[in-house]
């Protein structure tokens, strides 16, 4: 009965935000009036909710759904509490070459979330390297990341400096502000992002197996490789979605699955679902007060998440929560 009612509890909390989240801003309309606009289409204000704010909020939603579940199934492929997309160099890295290839190929922005996979594969698999030597060494894991993080955030960096229209332009697609996303934005996350979700919630055995030391799953007739390479690989198509789409947001995926196992336990079959739907509170929370906090200003979401992380991140590493034992 708690999981039911903690999960009741997330989905009034989830409509209760998108209603705020539509409501808020410089135009002003009744419930009533916006729908009567949104089925006739003849409301102008209604018309820029629609178009500037459903967007924004598809975006929010989805891509803090993918990013709580990112982090839930790379600290289940790593026994690591502290394995985090952002931590460990996989959202830098898809956010250096969705720039890259989106510059290069400005006209194959639908498939940009495929680009960023790329660079974040190719991040997870350096630090996972890196980090292996007979087992997963957390700080190792945590150390490594931070350096890949930086490699890549450089990059990104370098290549924005050159300062030329284009990549200024096509580099604010990929920066961590959520504010004009149009619904191609918001297409592009419903693709890509919904079926990695959908994928991911298939994965709730292999990730309770895989939470197990290698001898146990083994004998338990699981392929270890396979399915840690498998769990992975959606984990990272996840972070790499969200961060295409709406930037590099810290930490989210390192909160969520901690709450989470407070309050539902360590069960992915729960985990996981409690994980999508409290990602998307997160930072649609986050998003919704960065408007109205400082209106007609805006706090971009990602500095809200850091502010909330930063601590917590402290607070585990004090606590010595990340040294798990060796795979």
């Amino acid at each position: 009965m708690k999981r039911a009612g903690v999960f009741v509890l997330l989905v009034g909390l989830l409509l209760a935000l998108i209603y705020w989240a539509v409501m808020s801003g410089s135009i002003q309309v009744s419930f009533s009036q916006l729908i009567q606009g949104v089925m006739s289409k003849a409301d102008e204000e209604v018309n820029v909710i629609y178009d500037l704010r459903f967007p924004r909020i598809v975006v929010a939603g989805f891509a803090g759904a993918a990013l709580a579940v990112s982090g839930a199934l790379l600290q289940a492929v790593m026994r690591n509490p502290i394995a985090e997309p952002s931590i460990i160099g996989i959202s830098s890295g898809a956010n250096f070459f969705a720039l890259l290839f989106v510059t290069i190929y400005p006209q194959l922005f639908y498939y940009m979330p495929l680009f960023a996979f790329i660079g974040g594969m190719l991040a997870y698999l350096l630090v996972y390297s890196l980090a292996w030597k007979g087992g997963l060494s957390p700080l190792k894991l945590i150390l490594i990341g931070v350096a890949v993080h930086a490699t890549f955030t450089g990059l990104s960096e370098a290549f924005n400096y050159r300062g030329s229209y284009s990549v200024t332009s096509i580099s604010a697609a990929t920066t961590s502000t959520l504010s004009m996303k149009t619904w191609a934005d918001a297409n592009v996350m419903l693709f890509y992002g919904g079926a990695a979700i959908i994928l991911a919630m298939c994965l709730y055995g292999a990730c309770n197996l895989l939470s197990l030391q290698d001898r146990t799953a083994k004998s338990l007739g699981m392929r270890v490789q396979t399915t840690r390479l498998l769990v992975s690989t959606a984990a990272v198509v996840l972070a790499s979605t969200a961060t295409a789409v709406a930037g590099m947001i810290a930490f989210l995926g390192l909160l969520v699955p901690h709450i989470g196992r407070q309050l539902v336990g360590s069960d992915y079959k729960a985990l996981l679902p409690f994980c999508a739907l409290a990602g998307a509170c997160l930072l649609l929370l986050a998003d919704t007060l960065g408007r109205v906090l400082i209106a007609p200003n805006e706090l971009p979401a990602s500095i809200l998440m850091a502010i909330i992380g930063g601590p917590f991140l402290i607070v585990l590493l004090r606590k010595g929560e990340f040294q798990h034992g060796r795979t």
